[in-house]
């Protein structure tokens, strides 16, 4: 009885064997020619689970915040802060990809992470999407078929050509649990924003825009400068400006910038804010600015500090030039209406400014003096 048993089996893995064998791969194979299977499909529409992703799609603005620090409290502070996603600053930082998983893992949320990336390879977008980022900056973006590539490793197949290899972000932790499951459902989701910062960038924007999976073009405002030689309101810089915004739209894709263009460029709707060394002298300044308003009457507190505080906040650390500027021309129309010695408290914080930014120097003093304020040694 058992013989026949064990003889069945046997015929049927044979069986099997044959059936397999038929399947074999002929010498024309042509991965080109590939239909891809059902494996990786969702029931019905694909579930949008990425707050930043559903935000685009409803046609809102988002915003980053940036990250340059390793403490994973500072990282989920602001996390909670109200941005739409961090932007974790892996170009311009000495920080590890441990230490950025570490925070990622700390405060998944409310922020979704995000990161900019040093320079486009399979690595460096693999890491921080193992990881658990959902929004990819990816910087100094030259051309289409750096564009493509960026692409290909960005989405999995058959989109792309990202490894499924694993990681915390594919864990219960992060986004194991998502509606349609992480692998199904990461190519709708997923963000990626390519920075145009060079002029071989703006020339091939048009074309760049297009590439199915880029979400928006980032006008680099600072590098857009430093590429040209112009600064910001220069018209050889807006003509720079203006063809990666039409660059973008005419894609239907989203136009990036910094955060200060909010106000005066309506055609941006993705934004990076500014680091959180900035926003905790913010913070600071406003509570001691509100301490001393409710006893100004009993020790005479100057009337300086939100004026200080505005300054520090956009010049302490300078990602984007028209930031610094844009407080210094707000510190030197308030100063119009200070005492002289209060005055004289403004010129010497722009001072410092001025000192701890020598390349930005001679900039503010122009801005400054155009708006009324003249610094000392002029």
């Amino acid at each position: 009885m058992n013989r026949m048993i064990i003889s069945a089996g046997v015929f049927v893995m044979l069986a099997m064997g044959a059936s397999m064998a038929q399947a074999q791969v002929g010498p024309n194979f042509d991965p080109a020619d590939w239909e891809y299977g059902t494996r990786f499909e969702t029931d019905g529409e694909v579930p949008i689970w990425n707050p930043v992703m559903q935000k685009i799609k409803n046609g809102e603005p988002v915003i980053g915040g940036t990250i340059r620090a390793t403490d994973p409290r500072t990282y989920c502070a602001t996390a909670a802060a109200g941005y739409d996603f961090t932007w974790i600053e892996m170009q311009h930082e000495a920080m590890t990809w441990e230490q950025v998983s570490r925070m990622w893992l700390a405060c998944p949320g409310p922020a979704v992470p995000g990161v900019r990336i040093p320079h486009e390879s399979e690595e460096n977008i693999q890491k921080p999407a193992d990881s658990g980022a959902l929004v990819i900056v990816v910087p100094t973006v030259d051309s289409v078929e750096e564009a493509q590539r960026i692409v290909d490793w960005t989405y999995f197949p058959p989109m792309g050509r990202r490894s499924n290899g694993g990681g915390q972000g594919f864990s219960g932790t992060m986004w194991g649990g998502v509606p349609g499951g992480y692998r199904n459902t990461w190519n709708a989701n997923v963000v990626l924003f390519l920075m145009i910062e060079t002029l071989e960038g703006v020339q091939a924007a048009r074309d760049i825009a297009k590439i199915p999976g880029v979400d928006g073009l980032f006008a680099a405002s600072g590098d857009l400068g430093n590429f040209s030689g112009f600064r910001a309101g220069q018209p050889q810089y807006e003509m720079l400006i203006t063809e990666v915004v039409q660059a973008a739209q005419a894609a239907g894709k989203l136009a990036c910038g910094p955060l200060g263009w909010m106000g005066d460029r309506p055609e941006f709707m993705c934004f990076q804010a500014g680091t959180e060394g900035a926003n905790i002298r913010r913070g600071a300044q406003a509570e001691i600015q509100a301490a001393n308003d409710r006893f100004a009457g009993v020790v005479g507190s100057p009337r300086i500090a939100s004026v200080l505080a505005e300054l520090s906040g956009g010049c302490g650390e300078i990602v984007y030039e028209a930031d610094c500027l844009r407080a210094v021309r707000g510190a030197a129309a308030a100063a119009g209406s200070l005492t002289d010695a209060e005055q004289q408290g403004v010129r010497a914080r722009l001072m410092e400014i001025v000192t701890a930014h020598p390349n930005q120097a001679a900039r503010i003093r122009e801005v400054a003096a155009e708006t009324g304020l003249r610094l000392g040694n002029e």
